[in-house]
C-alpha cells in the first residue's frame, strides 16, 4: 500500500469512526444526561465523559465544560474519565484537564480494520490445538473469565463478572473463552454498536503460560467472522501498546489515539 493511498484510508476510517462511534453511541446502555456538546456516562465504577467535538467553544468555555463535568461526579463521590482523543481540538486541552486537576492514564492506539479483510487475513487460524474457543453466556462462567483475568493482572477483577452480565443483557455482546483441559486460559467480547457499522474487539488477555499459541489471534478470528455475519462492517480497538503491534500486522491500522484523562474527588 503506497503512503498517499494508506492516508486515505486511515483519513476515511478515522472520518467514520468520529460520525459513528463518538456521541450517543458509547453510551447506549447506561444512564445518560447532556452538558452542551458533551454527554455524561454514569456507568457503577465511575463517571465517562464523551463527546464529538468542542468547535465552537472559546478557552473560557471550554475550561468551565471540564470543570462542571468534574464537579457533577465529584457530588457523587465519583471519579470521572475524560476520554481524550489524539486528534481533539484545542490542541492544549490536555493542559486545560490538568488544570482542573484530571490526570493522564496510559495512552492507547485507535485501530481499526474492515471485519471480512481480517477474516480473509485470518483464514484457517481460527482455531488452536487443543484449545476450545466458544461463545459462553451465564454468570458462572463470567465468573471464570473475572478470575483469569484477576490471575493475569495479578489484581481483584471480580467487578468484570457483573459487567460481563450487563453487557451480555443487552443483546449486543458476544463473549468467548478459550479453554484447554478444563480451564480458562483466555477470554475476550465482541460489543456491537447499535445503529453503526462497528463492532468493538475487547478482552484478549491470556494467561502467561498460553501466550504465543495463536489463541489471541485466534479469538479476533471468530469475532471478525462473527461481526461479518452480524453485517457490521469495521473492527474497533482501543489498543495497548501491546496488543496494537499484533493487530497492525494482522491487518489493522491506526487512526488516532486515545487517552483517559481522570478526576479523582479527594
Amino acid at each position: 500500500m503506497t503512503d498517499d493511498l494508506r492516508a486515505g484510508q486511515v483519513a476515511r476510517l478515522l472520518s467514520a469512526y468520529d460520525e459513528q462511534l463518538r456521541g450517543t453511541s458509547e453510551s447506549a446502555d447506561v444512564p445518560t444526561s447532556t452538558d452542551g456538546p458533551v454527554i455524561r456516562v454514569e456507568y457503577p465504577q465511575r463517571g465517562f465523559v464523551s463527546y464529538r467535538s468542542l468547535e465552537g467553544l472559546d478557552g473560557a468555555e471550554v475550561d468551565a465544560l471540564i470543570g462542571r463535568q468534574r464537579d457533577f461526579f465529584a457530588a457523587k463521590g465519583q471519579p470521572v474519565e475524560w476520554k481524550l482523543r489524539g486528534h481533539d481540538l484545542p490542541v492544549d486541552l490536555p493542559d486545560r484537564l490538568r488544570a482542573a486537576g484530571f490526570e493522564p492514564e496510559d495512552q492507547e492506539t485507535v485501530l481499526i480494520a474492515e471485519s471480512a479483510d481480517i477474516v480473509e487475513r485470518l483464514q484457517g487460524r481460527e482455531s488452536v490445538e487443543g484449545v476450545s474457543i466458544h461463545l459462553v453466556g451465564d454468570r458462572a462462567e463470567f465468573e471464570r473469565i473475572a478470575a483469569m483475568e484477576s490471575t493475569v493482572w495479578n489484581d481483584d477483577w471480580s467487578w468484570l463478572t457483573d459487567d460481563l452480565v450487563r453487557r451480555h443483557a443487552t443483546g449486543l455482546t458476544d463473549i468467548y473463552v478459550a479453554e484447554a483441559d478444563g480451564e480458562v486460559v483466555s477470554a475476550a467480547w465482541a460489543v456491537y454498536k447499535k445503529d453503526t457499522e462497528f463492532t468493538g474487539l475487547w478482552g484478549g488477555s491470556t494467561l502467561a503460560e498460553w501466550r504465543g499459541k495463536g489463541i489471541y489471534k485466534a479469538l479476533v478470528a471468530v469475532r471478525a467472522a462473527r461481526a461479518v455475519a452480524q453485517g457490521y462492517k469495521y473492527l474497533h480497538v482501543d489498543a495497548s501498546d501491546d496488543s496494537s503491534p499484533i493487530l497492525q500486522r494482522l491487518g489493522f491500522l491506526a487512526v488516532t489515539t486515545t487517552t483517559p484523562y481522570v478526576h479523582t474527588p479527594r
